[in-house]
Order: C-alpha cells, then sequence, then structure tokens
C-alpha cells in the first residue's frame, strides 16, 4: 500500500511542476463560467447545470397542458344551428336531427369524456351555456363534483357583441346565476360564443368579478392586461386542436388529430426548458365520440409518460399567473376599437352603445 504522505507529496510536487497555481485555477473557472455566460447571451449551447432553474410552473414543471370541454348542448337555438347538414334548414322549421347531434354530448359524449379524465387523473374546465345548465343540471352537477372547473359560456349558444351594454352586461350575469343555482359556485372563467365579444365584453367581465377569459389566440401562455385598472388574467383559446373545427376539415381523420396533438406537444415541451409554454386542447360535448375520445385517451398517456407536465384547470392557470407577475407578460394594448384585439373599450361607463 502506498504511503498516504508520499502519494500527498508527489501530488504537490505534480501540481508546482506544472507551474498550476491557485489563482491561475481560479482565472481558469473564472474564464470558464465567463465563457458560458457569455455563451448564454450569444444563443449557444451553455452547460445548464451552472444556471439557476427558472420554475415557469407550478412544482417546477415543463409544460402545462389546459382542457377545455365546451358545454352546449341544450344551449342551441331549435333552427338554424350550425351542425353537419351543410344545407340549412328553412326558418320557422325546428331542425330535429341537428338537435339530435346536440343531445349526443349530454347522453354520451360527456359522460364519455369524464370517465377518460378519471382515468387519467387530470381536471379539466368545463365552459358551460346557461341555458344548457337550465335545462340539464344534473350533469353539470356531475362535472362539478368530478373536480373540474364550471365556467361561463354565455346565457346561451348566440352571439353577444351585437348587445348593447346593459344587455351584454345581464347576458354574462345570466349564464353566471345558471351555474351558481346548480352548484353552488359562481364561475370565474368566461369563454364568448365563438370566442366573439364586445369591445366592453373584458370589462364587464372585471366588474362582474370574473378573473380571466379565454378569448384570445395570441400567445402560448397566460398573460395579464389591466382592465378598469386592475389586473385580468386572458388564458389562450386554441383552434388549431380545437375538435369542432380540426374535424370539420375536409379528410382530417382521427389519427391526423393524434399526431397533431403530439406534434404539438414535443415542440412546446422542448421551448418549455427555456419559457413558459402551455398547450391548450379543446372539446366539445357533442364530439365526444367513441373513435375520438380512444385519440384522447392515447395521447394523454403519451403526455403523461413525459416527465414534469402539469396538467391544470384554466382557473388555476389564471390564479398561478397572477401570483408569479416577475414572469407573466403584462400585455397593453389600445382600446379594443382601434386595436382590434381584447381589452379596455373607449366608451365610456353608462354610455349607450
Amino acid at each position: 500500500m502506498q504511503d498516504k504522505k508520499t502519494d500527498n507529496a508527489i501530488t504537490r510536487r505534480k501540481f508546482i511542476k506544472s507551474g498550476a497555481t491557485a489563482g491561475g485555477i481560479l482565472a481558469l473557472v473564472s474564464a470558464r463560467i465567463g465563457g458560458q455566460i457569455q455563451g448564454e447571451r450569444q444563443g449557444k449551447k451553455v452547460n445548464m447545470k451552472t444556471q439557476n432553474k427558472q420554475e415557469f410552473w407550478k412544482n417546477g414543471a415543463r409544460l402545462c397542458i389546459t382542457v377545455s370541454m365546451q358545454f352546449e348542448a341544450g344551449g342551441q337555438p331549435i333552427s338554424g344551428a350550425a351542425g353537419f347538414i351543410p344545407d340549412p334548414i328553412e326558418p320557422g322549421f325546428p331542425d330535429l336531427p341537428t338537435n339530435t347531434f346536440f343531445e349526443y354530448g349530454i347522453r354520451e359524449g360527456i359522460p364519455r369524456m369524464l370517465n377518460l379524465f378519471d382515468k387519467h387523473d387530470i381536471k379539466v374546465t368545463s365552459f358551460i351555456v346557461g341555458e344548457a345548465a337550465d335545462k340539464s343540471p344534473d350533469t353539470v352537477r356531475e362535472i362539478f363534483r368530478r373536480g373540474h372547473e364550471c365556467a361561463a359560456h354565455g346565457k346561451r349558444w348566440d352571439w353577444q357583441y351585437k348587445l348593447p351594454r346593459e344587455e351584454e352586461k345581464a347576458w354574462i350575469q345570466s349564464s353566471v346565476e345558471s351555474v351558481r343555482r346548480i352548484i353552488g359556485q359562481r364561475p370565474v372563467g368566461y369563454d364568448c360564443y365563438w370566442m366573439r365579444g364586445s369591445p366592453r365584453t373584458l370589462e364587464l367581465l372585471q366588474e362582474l368579478g370574473f378573473t380571466y377569459h379565454n378569448n384570445d389566440l395570441s400567445r402560448d401562455e397566460p398573460f395579464i392586461q389591466d382592465i378598469n385598472g386592475k389586473p385580468f388574467v386572458a388564458v389562450p383559446y386554441t383552434i388549431h386542436l380545437n375538435d369542432i373545427a380540426s374535424y370539420e376539415f375536409k379528410n382530417f381523420s382521427p389519427q391526423a388529430y393524434e399526431q397533431q396533438l403530439k406534434d404539438e406537444f414535443d415542440q412546446l415541451y422542448e421551448e418549455g426548458a427555456k419559457q413558459r409554454r402551455m398547450m391548450v386542447v379543446s372539446l366539445h360535448d357533442r364530439y365526444g365520440h367513441a373513435s375520438r375520445v380512444r385519440v384522447l385517451d392515447r395521447f394523454l398517456a403519451y403526455a403523461k409518460s413525459h416527465k414534469d407536465v402539469w396538467f391544470a384547470r384554466k382557473d388555476e392557470i389564471a390564479k398561478y399567473a397572477l401570483s408569479t407577475p416577475d414572469i407573466t407578460p403584462k400585455v397593453v394594448r389600445e382600446a379594443a376599437e382601434v386595436s382590434g384585439l381584447p381589452g379596455n373599450s373607449n366608451q365610456k361607463k353608462g354610455e349607450k352603445s
């Protein structure tokens, strides 16, 4: 066995002989760290072990996935609702088959999707049309009982942007009351019919006590705007990962949708190492068919096979965005009538529209 003292002496001699000094070592280390920092600034590959990891999401998650389940069945007009039949029905006649298409959402689509969410132990946000809730309160209770968020989706499945200010306010409040009567809890999130609100919608939502809206497609992360002088969150929505939009493209198949979901996940998961990223999937009650839910089943299993993925309700995302103002973008826009984007209105409170 080699003598420890001798071994130490040899080590010291080698160190001295090599010409290394404490100052030289420190200079070398400093140069390397400086080079890494400089390399990061120049966009070069950096040894990330030397960097402090930024927590973009709760518990350090790398990517947030949020799922919407739109509950619209029963809120559609008895005649004239968009459906699977290309030719519009003549005015004054009830569209019987289209209404059965919506009814599928209550009888089959929502129960099937709720079971899928239970299987994967994830919670979602259900945007509920007021009149749909009034007609199917047991379905609303079941969504709430299983731990999902019940958000508002307007009084009925129709446009609100045409309404004068006070009528629009009453329209929104009506959807709040429909949900609150059933579950004893008021919604904090809002979604317009096809996202089309008026220039006043965000101001009205702020006045009525909402925390967030999702009528925005402009980012892959939540952001904050000052509405009526107070912070209000946008949790962006999706069209390209929206089942009602995707499946209605000609020749678009469940397999193509599954690949689109995986590609979206892979890209955002990669980006999520360096910035806050959010993936949004939008589902509709009447599109909860067996083959499509099977696609979602495979995608959810794929996403959950990756580390650091947070499946979140939109109210959770809004709350977290407000609690992290240092990394949540704050967006300043001109009045909605000028910018053409959701925000504050030029119209003064109390002024007739």
